[in-house]
């Protein structure tokens, strides 16, 4: 099947309308993430000023609140941002992205971007991130994949791809550092952490469904991948509980 990628603007526009799937499906994050992030930084997020830009629904928000951090909510689509205050109402968010943050110069100790550096263009965030972050502060960067030496996932990811049009360079382009930074300004050191969670089958569905590329697709064509992806999984999980097994590829860089 041969289809025409969307607008990135519309995909980014998409997760608005769909604000109550994507914090009640996606996954979350390990603690071993936080606790690298904290080696990498070579101090501990509690008491630390944080700004978590693209926060969403407030998934990596509220660990990082949870870790102690004094964390400022960062996120530019309405919807969003009321699922947001819906579950974390002590948490302060601000709108905005990152190509243009809301936030003074030299203010924070960490800026964290889960799932959402993608949505920047680096050629604006990563100086807005030098401009934010005090020096020796420090610049996460984060992504939940799903595990491709695991037969079943590796088999699924292909066919999610297939059905939203990526193809694996597209698919894996988080992988890339130079793409995170193309100016080089930024020294990422990338780290990856493996982790699992075991959800029923309806689950697994409406995460994969919350994903830009299906919110923007043809409602036919979704439900009719879904259901075809329904009956794969059940030859593979015929409990009906999916294992999900995820690496989270982290980059992190310091400023001087």
């Amino acid at each position: 099947m041969t289809t025409t990628r969307p607008a990135e603007s519309d995909r980014a526009h998409s997760f608005n309308a769909a604000a109550a799937q994507y914090a009640a499906n996606r996954p979350s994050y390990p603690p071993a993430l936080f606790d690298t992030i904290e080696e990498a930084a070579g101090r501990s997020l509690a008491g630390a000023r944080v700004a978590d830009v693209g926060a969403g629904t407030g998934i990596s928000t509220s660990l990082l609140h949870a870790r102690g951090a004094d964390v400022l909510a960062v996120e530019p689509g309405e919807g969003m941002a009321a699922e947001f205050r819906r579950g974390n109402p002590d948490i302060p968010l601000v709108r905005g992205n990152g190509n243009a943050l809301p936030l003074a110069d030299a203010g924070l100790d960490f800026l964290t971007y889960a799932q959402s550096w993608h949505w920047t263009d680096p050629a604006h965030s990563v100086p807005e991130a030098l401009r934010v972050l005090r020096p020796g502060g420090t610049l996460a960067l984060w992504w939940n994949r799903s595990a491709l030496d695991v037969e079943w996932a590796a088999a699924a990811s292909e066919r999610v791809h297939r059905a939203a049009g990526m193809d694996s360079q597209q698919a894996n382009r988080d992988d890339r550092v130079d793409l995170a930074d193309p100016s080089g300004r930024l020294d990422f050191v990338k780290h990856k952490l493996r982790w699992s969670r075991r959800v029923p089958l309806d689950t697994h569905l409406a995460n994969i469904g919350s994903h830009s590329h299906f919110l923007v697709m043809d409602a036919t064509a979704r439900d009719a991948f879904l259901t075809e992806e329904r009956g794969h999984l059940l030859k593979v999980f015929p409990d009906g509980m999916v294992e999900e097994t995820y690496d989270v590829l982290l980059l992190v860089a310091r400023t001087h």
